[in-house]
């Protein structure tokens, strides 16, 4: 595995300076195009022109909800829909474990905004005691609670012995200027108290291969890893992720607030993960 060093890390001016060198790109949303309330206008002006002059950009999410329901919310932040070519989410894999496992019965965990996830599902839904497994979509109150109000119900449930099913990875993510927890952060919980958790989003394979059917879709054949560009602000999802597929990476840093290459590369390296490029926001 790569690691990061002040000595190989790139800082860049924007993604024009390198969008020669790939045919596609692998772009994260929350964090990267938008903060959850407003879009982020750069970032928007430069996927349109990557688009224009490069070639496909499939949106890939670690979003609970499957990919048509994206349009919508980004209709409420203000992003355009020529930013992208495509759409995937953890919501989309997820749905194809949750839908080996139907119909359950199934616990329910997340807040009801998150409900189209199961709306093709024939699935059914009972309290834990009665529950075959989890179905785990964030936090009920995101805005209020965090990991440590699911400690005694994630004790229930490891007594239980009953699995989750986690449809979004990503620990914390900021809305606004405020971070809240996701559901990677009770997965995360449950797996220290030695639960069995599944997850389908970013960094595993599952949303990377329908993200691959996709890019091969819009472009008429199978791309080279090399000629294609993962860009996320999540270490642990969009980085290690592309990571472990063989994708560059071009960190946008703002999601972590670290200011300089230096301090990103300290971070990086601390992980063993390794990005080719960095911007503190994505622009051209």
């Amino acid at each position: 595995m790569k690691n990061t060093t002040k000595e190989n890390f790139n800082t860049i001016s924007g993604l024009g300076q390198i969008a020669d060198d790939y045919d596609a790109a692998l772009v994260d949303i929350w964090g990267v195009i938008h903060n959850g309330r407003e879009a982020h206008t750069d970032a928007v002006q430069a996927l349109q022109r990557f688009r224009e002059e490069r070639g496909p950009v499939v949106l890939i999410s670690n979003s609970p909800r499957p990919s048509v329901a994206i349009p919508a919310q980004f209709d409420e932040v203000g992003v355009p829909h020529d930013v992208y070519d495509a759409i995937v989410t953890s919501g989309d894999a997820t749905i194809d474990e949750l839908a080996r496992r139907a119909p359950g019965p199934a616990f329910k965990m997340g807040p009801a905004r998150d409900d189209k996830l199961y709306e093709y599902l024939a699935l059914n839904f009972a309290e834990l005691e009665q529950a075959e497994f989890i179905a785990c979509t964030g936090l009920f109150d995101d805005e209020n609670e965090t990991p440590d109000d699911y400690t005694k119900l994630l004790g229930q449930a490891r007594t239980l012995n009953i699995p989750m099913v986690c449809a979004n990875p990503d620990v914390r993510v900021k809305r606004g200027d405020k971070l809240i927890y996701c559901g990677g952060a009770l997965a995360q919980a449950y797996e220290d108290m030695g639960g069995d958790v599944i997850f389908a989003g970013k960094p595993y394979e599952a949303i990377y291969r329908l993200s691959r059917a996709w890019l091969k879709e819009l472009a008429g054949y199978e791309l080279d890893r090399s000629r294609v560009l993962a860009i996320g602000d999540n270490i642990h999802t969009d980085l290690m992720g592309a990571q472990n597929q063989n994708y560059d990476a071009l960190f946008v840093a703002d999601g972590l607030s670290v200011g300089n290459s230096g301090a990103v590369a300290n971070v990086l390296e601390k992980h063993d993960i390794y990005a080719k490029y960095m911007l503190s926001t994505l622009s051209w």
